[in-house]
């Protein structure tokens, strides 16, 4: 088994999952740590000072670095509140569609036979269902949400972990020690637990990553059509909506909070990434 040492030596070395941690980490910190970098309440509103601009502009306020909205909203204050938003939306879908998408897979890869038909059924099912116009009417007919926005999506993502996972699990179900221990009389919860998760998991960990960026990048678009997050909560993609009137008078309303989607979601892809590679170094093939 690697010790901490050999790993921490193997994520320094390779760059692109070290840049991923490192924009992560500093978006965690962000998130984490709202209450004590953010200069104002990210509701506080004062018409008077509306649509200050950001502080390259002549025209700016030293105490709103990055100007006001359209409400007089410090915008950073919400940029940094934002960031809790989008993490918990797409680690939560993460959560929800991985058990889901897991479990599935598992279950269809180790047995095969009319289960492995059953389980493929759904995944094609689910899979020939447009993942966004069942979102926009789920979510159109329900309300949007946080919490609508989080359940609608975990239950909807989990087609591409399951595709993954079965696979994943066909191939480790074959192998030697899996036999052996069936040859043994492990129970078949133990030998799925024991021996076939932990073989499958760096495949897991790169198609989780994806789906929790796609989750992240989903409700921005729900937010942004007025489906999503509903205000005053400071989503990313909600405030490129309330900004979309103003394009061509603050460009930067837009380019700042989806500079910041782009980032977060680079970030994450590099991660899932770089941790397979150094998990399964000779795996990409």
């Amino acid at each position: 088994m690697a010790t901490f040492s050999t790993i921490v030596r193997k994520v320094t070395a390779h760059r692109g999952l070290t840049l991923g941690l490192v924009l992560l980490a500093a978006i965690f910190a962000m998130a984490i740590f709202a209450p004590l970098i953010a200069p104002f309440d990210p509701y506080d509103q004062d018409l008077s000072r509306r649509l200050i601009p950001p502080f390259w502009s002549p025209k700016a306020n030293p105490a709103h670095w990055l100007g006001t909205d359209n409400l007089g909203r410090d915008y950073l204050s919400r940029l940094i509140y934002g960031a809790r938003i989008s993490l918990l939306i797409g680690f939560a879908v993460m959560l929800i569609s991985g058990l889901i998408g897991t479990l599935l897979g598992l279950i269809a890869g180790y047995f095969g036979g009319k289960t492995d038909l059953f389980i493929t059924f759904l995944i094609t099912t689910r899979l020939a269902i447009p993942v966004v116009l069942v979102a926009l009417a789920v979510v159109a007919m329900i309300g949007g949400s946080l919490t609508v926005v989080i359940l609608v999506l975990g239950l909807l993502k989990w087609d591409r972990i399951a595709v993954v996972m079965r696979a994943a699990t066909q191939q480790v179900r074959s192998l030697d020690y899996v036999a052996a221990a069936e040859a043994a009389g492990a129970s078949v919860p133990r030998i799925i637990l024991r021996e076939v998760l932990p073989n499958v998991f760096p495949q897991l960990v790169v198609v989780a990553t994806v789906e929790a960026a796609s989750a992240i990048l989903l409700e921005a678009a729900l937010s942004f059509l007025g489906l999503g997050v509903q205000p005053p909560l400071p989503s990313w993609g909600l405030m490129i909506a309330e900004a979309k009137t103003m394009m061509f008078f603050a460009f930067w309303m837009i380019a700042i909070p989806g500079t910041l989607l782009a980032i977060l979601v680079f970030a994450i892809n590099l991660v899932g990434d770089g941790l397979r590679d150094v998990i399964v170094p000779k795996g990409r093939g």
